[in-house]
């Protein structure tokens, strides 16, 4: 069996994306290099009871990606492989920070091949820079006053500042 690459590759960066991190606009700046298009999927699921509504990230996430010509920025719910193969995506793209996250990311991307055997997944190790961060860590560390310069986005960072720091002036 011959493999070949489709003519135009579109890709479907999916997340809670809440907050922004660095991290995932390294992958995002990486992802965008390598394929025609990249959609930045913002999940969709109030069940993880998030600290940013999907139109907040959204609009968070237009502004941290509009450097780029060739990323969208949407949101989905329900099977991710159905909003992929729905938007045309052949490709989903996942950052691995550590062994841990390759763990779970495997069994995700496993049974996504199982239900969408055309759609492929790949993992983009996260940069050196920013393998230790995450959102629920920005979080955590803004809450207890810690300094996220350098973490997250200026955007988010401001954000951030006014939501949590915010709150506690009430």
């Amino acid at each position: 069996m011959q493999f070949t690459l489709p003519a135009h590759i579109t890709a479907l960066y999916p997340g809670s994306f809440d907050p922004i991190t660095n991290g995932h606009r390294d992958v995002i700046s990486r992802a965008a290099k390598i394929v025609d298009k990249l959609i930045v999927a913002v999940l969709d699921n109030e069940q993880k009871r998030p600290l940013f509504s999907v139109p907040e990230r959204i609009e968070m996430m237009a502004e941290v990606a509009r450097e780029f010509d060739n990323v969208e920025v949407d949101a989905f719910h329900g099977l991710l492989v159905d909003y992929a193969a729905a938007r045309g995506a052949t490709l989903i793209v996942r950052g691995i920070r550590a062994i841990s996250d390759y763990e779970n990311e495997l069994q995700m991307a496993l049974m996504n091949r199982r239900l969408r055997p055309e759609i492929e997944t790949m993992f983009l190790m996260a940069g050196e820079q920013y393998s230790f961060i995450s959102s629920r860590l920005v979080k955590e560390v803004i809450r207890l006053g810690g300094d996220i310069r350098g973490l997250v986005p200026p955007v988010v960072e401001a954000k951030l500042r006014d939501r949590i720091l915010g709150e506690r002036k009430a």
